[in-house]
């Protein structure tokens, strides 16, 4: 409790600092201050920006994203920020209000010339037909919002903020544009690759930890028939577990898929009792990694799990990667 005070109490100083020293970005810099929440989305925007802007990343690859840290530092960023990319969905909603409202940046308030939201970019799956309350778990009313795994929305994203970009620094618009139609044409080679490594595996019946690989096995074709969460957000009891691990038998699971900010205990003992094996996902690098390459790295894990339904996982690796 004394720590949360103080971190409260910190936050507010540094606030209040932000205020007294931030200066608004000249009109003439030659490049734009892009901030991104997640690594995903950070990635996309650095080759669509090329050597037009530069871009910073929010969430740490190791944080799960609806729990990052608020760190005043982070206002900071967002305060000399030309464009804010979220996720939305309300993927971000326990954090990046307050950060946003801090940032004092009336460009990047909701609504904004550079306040852009990637899930306006692409089709969203799972919207709930029924109300939503509490007693669902962590659903999210407007849809899934875990949807950069899929390759197709990868590239819906990068077309979109070449047009937003192009509003913001329309004597760039020519070359986001140009770096755009450059990465969706890799992107789209690549995809056929990693399409054809796992083809024979359309139909595999998958278990996740959290309702967050909806896209990607759409996309691959993998049946998900159940989750290690008894509901979205809620941690696993001792009844479900057991329940899935009796589904999992019956169906033949062989592959569980989860990200490695979940605690992985409980996974690994499903894994132990059942045969499958746990595939531990790693969050997108912050810095410099490349979008097409977390992909392949997901696919390839997915495949080296399957060894008996799809062929050699060094396949999906092409020469390059998509920018």
């Amino acid at each position: 409790m004394r720590r949360r005070r103080f971190s409260t109490v910190l936050f507010a100083l540094i606030l209040g600092l932000a205020a007294l020293v931030a200066r608004p970005r000249d009109a003439t810099a030659s490049k734009l201050r892009v901030v991104a929440t997640v690594g995903d989305l950070g990635a996309i925007a650095r080759e669509v920006l090329g050597d037009a802007g530069d871009v910073v990343v929010l969430a740490r690859p190791t944080q799960d994203p609806h729990f990052v840290d608020a760190r005043p530092n982070l206002v900071l960023e967002l305060n000399r920020a030309d464009a804010l990319v979220s996720m939305g969905l309300d993927y971000e909603v326990g954090w990046l209000p307050v950060l946003v409202k801090g940032s004092r940046n009336a460009k990047i308030q909701l609504g904004g010339a550079g306040s852009i939201v990637a899930s306006a970019m692409v089709p969203v799956l799972d919207v709930p037909r029924e109300r939503v309350d509490r007693s669902m778990g962590d659903i999210h009313p407007g849809g899934n919002p875990h949807f950069t795994l899929d390759p197709r929305n990868g590239a819906h994203v990068a077309q979109g903020l070449a047009a937003r970009f192009a509003t913001l620094a329309p004597d760039a618009a020519a070359k986001f544009q140009q770096n755009a139609a450059a990465f969706v044409q890799a992107l789209g080679a690549r995809q056929k690759q990693w399409e054809a490594l796992l083809a024979s595996a359309r139909g595999t019946p998958v278990v996740t930890y959290h309702k967050s690989f909806v896209y990607l096995t759409s996309w691959l074709g993998l049946i998900e028939v159940g989750t290690v969460e008894p509901k979205p957000g809620i941690p696993p009891n001792a009844a479900h577990v057991a329940e899935l691990i009796g589904e999992m038998r019956a169906r033949g699971v062989s592959v569980i898929l989860q990200e490695r900010w979940y605690p992985s205990a409980v996974a690994e003992r499903i894994a132990s009792q059942t045969g499958a094996k746990l595939v531990l996902i790693a969050g997108m690098t912050a810095d410099n990694g490349r979008y097409a390459d977390h992909v392949d790295e997901v696919v390839r894990a997915i495949a080296a799990a399957l060894p008996n339904k799809v062929g050699s996982a060094t396949a999906a690796t092409a020469p390059g990667s998509a920018r």
